[in-house]
């Protein structure tokens, strides 16, 4: 097999031929079609994300086909297209796992951080933590659902029911969301880098009412903000554009320090919170609801072994939509 490897933090990512992997008890084997690249890998890349596995394949939007199975495994799952997300395993015994709060486990494997990823023509998981997708769609199509839809998703349920929804960094995981919202009857106000032109006529042509920069006031009060950019900055810009009561939700896994701000932004009952990964009944609802709102994601595609190359349009802002390897 062919994989893309991490093999020193900051450093570009390296070719590599391997053994192709074997799956043990409770695992299967895939055969990588297509495999998004998510900022979070960006994070792992640059040791913002601490203790990676290393040597490591990232990635973990990855669609693919199974073609072997471990012991305990169903055979009838070899040759079925599934997802694989972020959330690679969890311990089922810790205090959150028995809480059906299995994102926060204790003890758990995040594929592309503390087990192989889908940068590769070949991947394990855990079958538990695999999803059956459509076998009739394009699978570029659907690598970003496995984790800016998923996060997007989450994000969105913690930002609760409000109706004009603010969505501050306007890439992978806004763009999907944004169409969710569309088909929920909500009105999204998106927020892009200053004087990105290009990424506010994107955000207007999926459905937002209203674009502009990261730095102007909405022309309404929000019911509630998520920010996707990892800027701590824009807290308390997110915090003055909503309302009395209003939410603001964290939807990354990583963000600069936020700065000091005034009391007075979160008085009136405003919420600040937090998302934290995935769980496996957000990826069942979201998977069917993408499928029901008609997401369509805008990808940019790319082959395995220009990863490096992918992951820079990634971090320098050239991408309306997500970047997805193809092995």
């Amino acid at each position: 097999m062919r994989a893309m490897v991490l093999e020193e933090i900051g450093s570009p990512l390296v070719p590599v031929e391997r053994l192709l992997p074997e799956p043990h008890a409770g695992e299967i084997r895939l055969r990588v079609e297509a495999c998004a690249v998510c900022r979070t890998d960006l994070h792992v890349i640059d040791g913002e994300l601490p203790r990676p596995k290393l040597p490591l394949v990232p990635g973990h939007e990855i669609v693919g086909i199974v073609e072997a199975v471990g012991a305990g495994v169903d055979e009838a799952r070899i040759g079925r297209r599934v997802g694989v997300p972020w959330l690679g395993h969890t311990c089922g015994t810790c205090f959150y796992c028995r809480s059906n709060a299995e994102n926060l486990c204790d003890e758990p494997q995040f594929t592309g951080y503390s087990r192989d990823g889908g940068f590769a023509t070949h991947v394990v998981a855990d079958e538990d933590y695999a999803f059956e997708l459509d076998p009739g769609a394009d699978p570029v199509s659907l690598a970003p659902l496995l984790c800016a839809g998923l996060i997007s998703w989450r994000s969105l349920k913690r930002a609760g029911d409000g109706r004009k929804i603010g969505l501050y960094g306007f890439g992978a995981a806004a763009h999907i969301i944004t169409q969710v919202c569309a088909r929920q009857g909500r009105q999204v106000y998106a927020f892009t880098r200053a004087g990105d032109r290009s990424g506010q006529r994107f955000a207007r042509d999926l459905g937002a009412v209203w674009a502009g920069g990261s730095d102007e006031a909405p022309p309404v009060l929000l019911d509630a903000a998520i920010i996707f950019a990892p800027v701590g900055a824009l807290v308390p810009r997110a915090l003055k554009a909503v309302r009395k009561g209003g939410r603001v939700v964290c939807g990354g896994i990583h963000m600069s320090d936020i700065p000091a701000m005034p009391y007075a932004l979160l008085w009136g009952e405003r919420e600040l919170l937090s998302v934290a990964n995935l769980t496996r009944e957000d990826a069942r609802e979201f998977l069917a609801i993408a499928g029901q709102a008609g997401v369509r994601t805008h990808t940019t595609a790319y082959r395995l072994s220009d990863a490096n190359r992918a992951i820079a349009d990634l971090r320098t802002g050239k991408l309306n939509g997500a970047a997805v390897l193809v092995p």
